[in-house]
């Protein structure tokens, strides 16, 4: 996984791209998450849009960032939601956890 991240009107936006899977990827996600905790940040869009695959271990990733995040008085919203990835967090009935937004620019209206 590929992890790239930009900031809009006091908004994070973490773009990761290929496949979430654990290892490496929950490190990384993880770190960057916490870095911009540490700066006040904690309004956060995950765009999904390039996520090719997610295993169980990918969704435990984003349930651990939904956790850190609220646990520091901040929201986590979700973008781009793949029909594979969608199948998985319905399958879970995550779908009633994460804010799903049909885009980036929807889901970072949501926080006005």
């Amino acid at each position: 996984m590929k992890l790239s991240t930009w900031e809009q009107d006091g908004v994070v936006v973490f773009e990761p791209k290929g496949k979430i899977m654990g290892g490496p990827d929950a490190s990384l996600l993880n770190d960057k998450l916490h870095d911009y905790i540490e700066k006040r940040m904690s309004k956060v869009v995950i765009n999904l849009a390039q996520v090719d695959w997610m295993n169980s271990t990918g969704l435990g990733i984003l349930i651990s960032s939904y956790t850190t995040i609220r646990n520091n008085d901040g929201e986590l919203k979700l973008a781009n939601v793949t029909d594979k990835i969608r199948s998985l967090l319905t399958i879970t009935k995550l779908v009633t956890v994460f804010d799903s937004y049909d885009s980036v620019e929807d889901a970072l209206k949501s926080f006005k």
